[in-house]
């Protein structure tokens, strides 16, 4: 089957909340579906190499690999899922990656390669895809767009059409910065791969500044012994780590079944020291600040209830909202005081005021509570403000003032009364003015819950729903004991005005207790020295005040230890907190206000390549009958579930669409995850267990042929030849760049040689010659390249590796008179451990480490001492350009820079790279 006209692909992405992972071929899912047939329903097993088992395919199509990685820094989670399946079947079938990821997370990158092929996601603007959009809405079909599926997940789902003999690789990225609650964080994974999976994994990597002080790791799905055999988990100091890496046996549901017990939620959980009041953490200008002191008392609280008892409520609602109620009583805290209002056409309350939290006040509210009854529509608007009306009259702006809570559970729309909702949230406004809390529970799916949360916005709370199912009492009482116990109240987190910028939200009205008040922002330069942070609050009884300053010995300390992935996730956390922060201002706003927000959220969202509410990521090279691409995108909190939004459609490779290339803005925005070189000629190394780069420049002749790529077990190679730049002046330093590339694979006779001129298969036996003008796929042997019109060059080596080619044009202005080429290395992970070269050798397992962080000869860049292959190296850190996405302006790489041609960094010296011929 031909590369590009065998694949077919099905996308649907889909909304919901918690962490989920799901991989099929799965029976009942339409996976294993011969193409242009009816499908088999016989599930088959074929033997599979070592390690030595049965393994499950539902018509040919298992899954060889599921693989999460997760890696937390200072409470930024930065998550990979990568799975492959594989078709062993003799002709084509579909098969689907289907995750689940957490509703607050945003995904920032999407790669798929099947037959041949690499296809990898564009984020752009929500305008950009209009016409995918209108076109979809008016097919009243669903073109791939996200949809609702569940609580707080969103689902996840492509499937496609892969050729016989061949596999599909799926990877998703996306990030989060995860949420204290009840004295901890947690990170759960939802796992469903619905078969036996031959290499399965989870492995979560921990740093955390101020110290791991508890670690745990369960799986639902295990029994006590199994989760002791399979789960390895293990903190010290700051680094935590979990690895699930069951083997088949383990996965299997009984000895003898072909099915898998995987079925359920991965969890781990983990907090902090909190030994030291202040936790500032600064990195690459940008700083973090959380804020979760201990050992402070409970403050005293006024408490009251705003109950929904209209007829909607009826049935399980109502006996669910009393268990919930009675439950929560049983816990209010001796020194509290609350009351409770009912709503339903008409307006009551139980007494009118505040009164302590007696045993006999709390039973005889108890008996209130059992004994009301549902009445009439929905006066929301006057329940709310009898209840407000009642806090006021209890509270005094004084320290010895408790702390106030308003809570108010509805399911359905105002209907009595005042039903204006603009009037309601003004009313509601006027009424607290900022005094206390407003939190929403809306019960169901009958409701505006946007109006909820506008309003529990406007009123510093938040609003969640409670979704119609057996646990509905546990979801209200989840929510109460989350702000059960306030700690603090008027809580203000202040900087130097003339030391930050870009500040995230740094005033709230409540602390408590389990919780935690994270504050990030950009540092101004050579504000450093004069950062700090002034904590401002009252406490029971109390005032409550701190000042923490930025420990810089500990920064560098903490730099060496994790370097550019803290600097990175740091930047990230406040990118990813100030979104979410627009995101929610922008809900209250309407006209020229609401449109400055949206150009801000939709600005910061490109430059950091989120798919957020004003984002999409489209998938190039992939057109259903329509012409629409496939589209992932972020739901609405309305939106409709997954089963609800019509037919699949189904998206083809064309051969009028333009070939897929592995061009992504994702490069663009972690410019450091590339490996390859470019220029005069400047090496770029990712390691990426350390999420930094190594770069370093070979000067030699015009005319020298460079070792880039060599494989010794199958003679596998990659040669480059140096040519020079025509505009050279005498005396001037002479650029050179790489005029010539060979790739030759003696096993198959195969030989490819590009210069900025021409593509020629197999040179020396008179083959083919192709030109950067010609938009062409050509396979031969195991070799696929495809060559993307006036602009890069895509080569896919059998299963071992992918490369890419840039080419380079002369434009008007540019320093370089001569086209030359790039080259970069997308995928080496089946390449021979033993692979050498100058790229080759850093193949495989780098490890590096960097201390003594010190101003170097350049006042605008640092120098380091790093210990590698070891060897003692002094390095700068500095910038390099990577070109394989903008071949004239290029994207800044940050990246440790070894000098004298990578000496020490290299294996022996640069000399030994140099070969006679180009094949």
């Amino acid at each position: 089957m031909d590369g590009a006209m065998g694949l077919r692909v099905l996308l649907c992405v889909c909304l919901v909340s918690l962490l989920t992972l799901q991989t099929m071929p799965a029976l009942g899912l339409a996976t294993g579906r011969p193409r242009g047939s009816e499908r088999r329903q016989a599930v088959d097993t074929v033997k599979s190499p070592p390690p030595f088992f049965l393994l499950q395919t539902v018509d040919g199509v298992f899954v060889r690999s599921l693989k999460v990685n997760c890696k937390v820094t200072s409470r930024f989670a930065h998550y990979v899922i990568t799975s492959q399946v594989v078709n062993s079947a003799d002709e084509a079938r579909e098969v689907a990656f289907d995750v689940e990821i957490p509703k607050t997370a945003f995904i920032s990158d999407f790669a798929i390669t099947a037959d041949g092929n690499a296809f990898i996601g564009d984020i752009k603007d929500k305008v950009s895809a209009w016409k995918q959009y209108r076109k979809a809405a008016i097919s009243g079909e669903n073109a791939g767009l996200v949809r609702a599926s569940g609580r707080n997940m969103e689902q996840f789902t492509i499937h496609m059409t892969i050729g016989a003999h061949s596999k599909a690789t799926f990877q998703l990225t996306y990030e989060e910065v995860l949420k204290r609650r009840l004295t901890q964080y947690d990170i759960v994974i939802k796992v469903r791969p619905k078969q036996l999976v031959q290499h399965f994994e989870i492995d979560v990597d921990i740093f955390e500044p101020q110290g791991i002080s508890k670690l745990d790791a369960q799986a639902s799905f295990l029994k006590k012994e199994l989760a002791a055999q399979t789960i390895k988990k293990s903190f010290s100091g700051k680094k935590g780590h979990v690895l699930f890496r069951p083997t088949v046996s383990q996965q299997q549901s009984c000895p003898t079944c072909s099915s898998s017990l995987l079925n359920g939620d991965f969890k781990v959980t983990y907090d902090v020291n909190r030994d030291k009041l202040c936790d500032l953490l600064v990195a690459n200008n940008y700083f973090a600040h959380f804020f979760a002191p201990k050992n402070l008392t409970n403050m005293s609280k006024n408490l009251v209830f705003v109950i929904d008892i209209s007829g909607s409520m009826e049935g399980q609602k109502v006996k669910q909202t009393k268990e919930a109620l009675l439950k929560i009583l049983g816990d209010v805290k001796p020194g509290d005081n609350f009351d409770l209002v009912l709503f339903g056409s008409q307006v009551q309350s139980w007494k009118g005021s505040l009164v302590p939290a007696s045993e006999a006040n709390l039973r005889a509210a108890q008996d209130f509570v059992r004994r009301f009854s549902l009445a009439g529509a929905t006066n929301l608007n006057g329940g709310l403000l009898r209840g407000i009306e009642i806090l006021n009259k209890g509270s005094h702006p004084d320290l010895s003032s408790p702390a106030s809570i308003l809570i108010m559970l509805t399911d359905g729309e105002p209907t009595e009364g005042e039903t204006d909702r603009s009037q309601i949230l003004k009313n509601v406004r006027n009424a607290i003015r900022g005094r206390f809390p407003l939190y929403n529970l809306g019960f169901g799916h009958d409701l505006d819950f946007n109006f909820l949360e506008v309003m529990s916005m406007e009123n510093n709370g938040w609003a969640q729903r409670i979704f119609e199912d057996h646990d509905a009492t546990q979801q209200l009482q989840g929510f109460y004991n989350q702000v059960a116990n306030p700690l603090l109240t008027d809580v203000e987190l202040q900087y130097p005005q003339d030391s930050v910028l870009a500040l995230t939200q740094h005033r709230h009205k409540q602390y408590y207790d389990g919780s935690e008040i994270v504050v990030a922002g950009r540092v101004a330069d050579q504000k450093l020295s004069t950062f700090k942070a002034d904590v401002r609050a009252r406490g029971e009884r109390q005032e409550f005040k701190a000042t923490c300053l930025v420990d810089e010995e500990e920064m560098k300390k903490l730099l060496r230890e994790r370097g550019h992935m803290l600097e990175n996730h740091v930047e990230r956390l406040w990118a990813y907190l100030t979104i979410q922060e627009l995101l929610a201002k922008r809900m209250k706003m309407e006209g020229a206000e609401r449109a400055n927000l949206s150009s801000q959220v939709l600005k910061m969202s490109l430059d950091y390549q989120f798919v957020t509410p004003l984002t999409s990521m489209t998938i190039r090279g992939l057109t259903d009958q329509d012409g629409l691409e496939p589209t992932i995108d972020k739901t609405p909190e309305d939106s409709q579930p997954l089963e609800m939004v019509g037919p699949r459609r189904t998206f083809v490779l064309s051969a009028t669409q333009p070939s897929p290339t592995v061009h992504s803005p994702l490069v663009s925005r972690l410019p450091s995850r590339v490996t390859g070189v470019d220029t005069d000629p400047h090496f770029i190394i990712y390691v990426p267990q350390k999420e930094d780069s190594l770069c370093f420049n070979i000067n030699e002749e015009p005319g020298v042929i460079l070792s880039l790529v060599q494989d010794p077990d199958t003679g596998f190679s990659v040669n480059a030849q140096l040519i020079g730049n025509k505009a050279s002046r005498a005396g001037q330093h002479q650029g050179t760049y790489f005029g010539r590339l060979g790739i030759s694979n003696p096993a198959t006779d195969f030989q490819l040689e590009v210069t900025p001129q021409n593509i020629t298969l197999n040179p020396s036996s008179g083959g083919p010659v192709f030109s950067w003008k010609d938009q062409a796929m050509l396979q031969k042997d195991g070799v696929v390249v495809t060559i993307n019109k006036k602009r890069s060059l895509l080569v896919s080596v059998e299963d071992r590796a992918t490369f890419e080619i840039v080419l380079h044009r002369t434009w008007k202005g540019s320093a370089v008179h001569q086209d030359f080429l790039g080259f970069y290395v997308l995928d080496s992970s089946r390449m021979s451990a033993r692979t050498q070269g100058l790229l080759g050798q850093f193949f495989y397992l780098l490890d590096f480490e960097v201390s003594d962080i010190r101003l170097g000869s350049d006042p605008t860049k640092s120098d380091a001492t790093m210990v590698v292959k070891n060897r003692q190296l002094t390095v700068t850190r500095g910038l390099q350009k990577d070109y394989s996405k903008d071949t004239r302006h290029g994207t800044e790489v940050s990246c440790w820079f070894v000098h004298n041609n990578g000496a020490g960094l290299i294996d022996g010296v640069h000399t030994d790279y140099i070969v006679p011929d180009i094949f």
